[in-house]
């Protein structure tokens, strides 16, 4: 039996090159799931995405997922895309299964965690406090510096990569420390300062968007303070849950937050296209 694509819909083209399209999982014509295929909004045109990769329940185990995966690869070859991404639930096991038997690579991940009705305490010296504006434009230009790395990481190139994070962090910090629901602290021990985060209250939960240890404080137990700081903040502004994202190489991270009771929420895997 021959499993192949059939186009769902017309070729959509967006503003700077973005396309996307929606397409039939059909074995002999016959169709048996769906998958939509889409350059990336963030990382540009050569960069691919698959989503909603289904197929109905009868017709599952039988490679149909894995024929149509590859099938989407090679339309996104024809776009001119040199990676392609997927994005997997921790729950879906054989999804992630599948990912890593056809070559994806983990980039990321995001993890979570449900935050106890009482905030948690800080260890005793340990204490935090609101940037100040003298020391926010360096700590604003080492984010964004950061940013544009894990950009040109995923294949970014460079100067695209340095407009995509200055436009982010416009976007996310407008008013800089000012900027509504948003929280940036410095972690001080002993009143000196060892760390730093950035929190945002979101609506549905707050989320880490950077939280650093400085290079000459790592190794005594600031970076668990620091999360033990985000947790209080968001149990103070009224969240009962809490999300970050983690890179793939960030082992020290990754442990922290599974000791702190973190759990994963989902995977983000790349595969080279070249």
């Amino acid at each position: 039996m021959t499993t192949t694509l059939r186009p769902a819909e017309p070729l959509q083209r967006g503003s700077a090159g973005a396309l996307s399209r929606r397409f039939q999982v059909c074995v002999n014509g016959r169709p048996v799931g769906a998958v939509r295929l889409s350059t990336h909004p963030e990382y540009g045109p050569e960069v691919a995405r698959v989503q909603d990769l289904r197929i109905e329940e009868p017709d599952r185990g039988r490679g149909r997922a894995a024929v149509a995966a590859l099938a989407a690869e090679e339309i996104a070859r024809g776009w001119g895309c040199g990676r392609v991404e997927v994005s997997v639930p921790a729950d879906a096991v054989a999804a992630l299964r599948l990912a890593t038997a056809l070559g994806y690579v983990q980039r990321n991940r995001n993890m979570a965690k449900r935050l106890a009705a009482e905030a948690p305490r800080l260890p005793a010296g340990s204490a935090a406090r609101p940037m100040t504006e003298a020391e926010y434009g360096p700590w604003a230009a080492q984010v964004t510096q950061r940013l544009a790395e894990s950009l040109v990481a995923r294949g970014v190139p460079e100067a695209e990569a340095r407009r995509k994070s200055a436009q982010a962090h416009a976007r996310l910090l407008p008013d800089g420390p000012a900027s509504e629901n948003t929280l940036i602290s410095v972690l001080e021990h002993e009143a000196v300062p060892v760390g730093s985060l950035w929190l945002a209250l979101l609506p549905d939960m707050a989320y880490v968007y950077d939280v650093g240890v400085y290079p000459d404080r790592r190794g005594h137990g600031h970076g668990r303070t620091l999360m033990l700081l985000a947790e209080a903040q968001a149990t103070a502004g009224g969240r009962d849950r809490i999300a970050l994202n983690v890179f793939a190489n960030n082992t020290p991270a990754e442990r922290l937050y599974a000791s702190l009771g973190y759990e994963t929420t989902e995977y983000h895997l790349y595969k080279s296209l070249l």
